[in-house]
């Protein structure tokens, strides 16, 4: 799909959240090595998106009804309804146009769904006309125990919202900590047309294969044995990928 800009743009409303960056294709330096050198489809995996970092460090506790955080800030922990970054009201209106005076989205929000929380990463995130954007966890990089993060597919093209995610806490009586210097949220650029029913419908399923398919086979199945052989293919061919092929992105004010 040609592209006259990037596929997506961040803006951060947060001055002190931390940019977002490109995903990893390591996961981290957590993965073994050695599918590192060989396993071209996890660390493609790995490498897609950009990750999203909390804006600043916090902690939650889930009392199995009402959700409390904390935070350097407070000297004691609170009960968490809706919370704002701090000064974000004031900043927010100073940059606001008239008319969303007042409009600051919050940080933190404790949803009606128990243990359910809704965390703003102080950016919003366009994309181009087309694409959309899918919100997740970081791929295969391990997370800190006691939540588990949403999915979700936004129309960023169309819509122009805070950059959040959903986190859904699976501990009660143990403070969970989120820190702003590990990623939050992994997000990913789609083409929408994937999206359309008529595109996800039209899956058929064969029985058996046809003469095509089998040759196709053979010619995996008759490669040169050892491992990473798709990996070098598949690495050949992005060397052959002419400059500027792939979305990019950009962060703005």
């Amino acid at each position: 799909m040609h592209l006259d800009g990037p596929a997506l743009r961040f803006h951060r409303l947060f001055p002190e959240a931390r940019l977002p960056e490109r995903a990893d294709r390591s996961a981290g330096g957590t993965i073994p090595t050695r599918a590192f050198r060989y396993c071209e489809a996890l660390t493609t995996a790995n490498g897609f998106g950009w990750y999203v970092f909390a804006p600043m460090d916090f902690s939650l506790l889930w009392e199995g009804g009402d959700v409390y955080w904390h935070c350097d800030l407070l000297d004691d922990w609170a009960l968490l309804a809706s919370a704002q970054l701090p000064d974000m009201s004031a900043r927010f209106d100073a940059m606001a146009p008239e008319g969303l005076q007042g409009c600051s989205p919050p940080f933190l929000s404790a949803l009606a769904e128990p243990g359910l929380v809704q965390v703003w990463s102080g950016l919003v995130a366009r994309t181009a006309p087309g694409w959309c954007l899918n919100v997740r966890a970081p791929v295969n990089l391990p997370m800190p125990g006691g939540f588990v993060a949403y999915e979700g597919i936004v129309e960023t093209d169309r819509w122009c919202g805070p950059l959040f995610t959903n986190v859904r806490l699976t501990r009660t009586g143990v403070p969970v900590t989120f820190r702003a210097d590990m990623p939050l949220m992994q997000v990913q650029p789609l083409p929408r047309a994937i999206l359309a029913a008529g595109v996800q419908n039209d899956v058929p399923v064969a029985e058996g294969m046809t003469g095509e398919g089998w040759a196709a086979m053979a010619a995996t199945l008759a490669a040169a044995p050892g491992p990473g052989r798709y990996a070098a293919d598949a690495r050949r061919r992005g060397r052959a990928c002419p400059a500027g092929a792939l979305p990019g992105v950009a962060v703005g004010a």
